[in-house]
């Protein structure tokens, strides 16, 4: 610099420095307590957090809520699974698929898909499973105990009406997990289903057969793997490559099941 300006020593301009990222990550940091603070101003009684309500007596069907995530089990078992549907296109080529080649499988179901596209699955969910996957695909770990109750009996309310059958099973979206949650589940006697191993189609851009090699080789004993029955192209690349993946993990001696046939299999190992 000029020297009527001044002159910036070294160390000066490492300061500067210093104090600009400080700021920067104070930012970030002030983002995120920003975020933290408006949670924390939730209601506790009975709000997202709380796996009770009030102080009367819990109406709560069984009283248990199971998690499973996958089960240890010395088969060779495999619960292929999928969410978000039913949608045209989507929903039939999967049944297609799994009818072709005899394959079982649990579909979560969005309530209101159910409901608005019920002749896609009325009669064809014969082999299959249904749960439950809210009645909107909105996050049920943000909803207090009784708004998402009542999500998830409109939902179970539309899936029975839509496939004839009563879904047991309960797969939140995104596999968001909430005090309010474990109460509804509890309710409605559910089992809260989660995933193991889950398709990557972004991964493998217009690569059907890659993609089905990835899941056949990742594949364990027990695992329950999530696909989706609805979404953007690229999500194509699984449904596109089931057939390669269905021959694939049956040639590793894997047998198809749904996810209670898995429970029950693994249970009396």
């Amino acid at each position: 610099m000029a020297d009527g300006m001044g002159r910036w020593s070294r160390r000066a301009v490492l300061r500067r420095t210093a104090l600009l990222a400080g700021g920067v990550a104070l930012g970030a940091v002030g983002a995120v307590q920003t975020t933290w603070i408006a949670d924390r101003r939730l209601p506790i009684a009975g709000g997202p957090a709380s796996a009770t309500l009030g102080s009367h007596y819990q109406e709560v069907g069984a009283g248990t809520v199971e998690a499973v995530w996958g089960v240890h089990t010395s088969e060779r078992l495999l619960a292929l699974t999928f969410d978000d549907g039913p949608l045209p296109q989507w929903t039939p080529m999967v049944l297609d698929t799994l009818e072709r080649y005899d394959v079982p499988a649990t579909f979560f179901m969005v309530g209101i898909r159910a409901r608005d596209n019920a002749p896609l699955v009325r009669g064809r969910m014969g082999r299959h499973e249904v749960g439950n996957h809210s009645w909107a695909h909105h996050d049920l770990a943000r909803m207090d105990a009784h708004t998402a109750y009542d999500d998830l009996r409109r939902s179970h309310d539309a899936i029975t009406r839509a496939t004839g059958v009563a879904p047991r099973l309960l797969r939140p979206p995104w596999g968001h997990l909430g005090g309010a949650v474990l109460h509804a589940a509890a309710q409605l006697d559910y089992r809260l289903v989660l995933w193991t191993l889950q398709m990557v189609e972004g991964q493998f851009p217009n690569d059907p057969a890659g993609h089905a090699r990835r899941i056949v080789a990742d594949v364990q004993p027990g695992t329950v793997l999530l696909g989706h029955d609805v979404g953007t192209k690229q999500r194509l690349v699984a449904l596109r490559g089931l057939p390669d993946m269905i021959t694939g993990l049956r040639a590793r001696g894997y047998t198809f099941v749904t996810v209670s046939e898995l429970l029950r299999r693994a249970a009396v190992e």
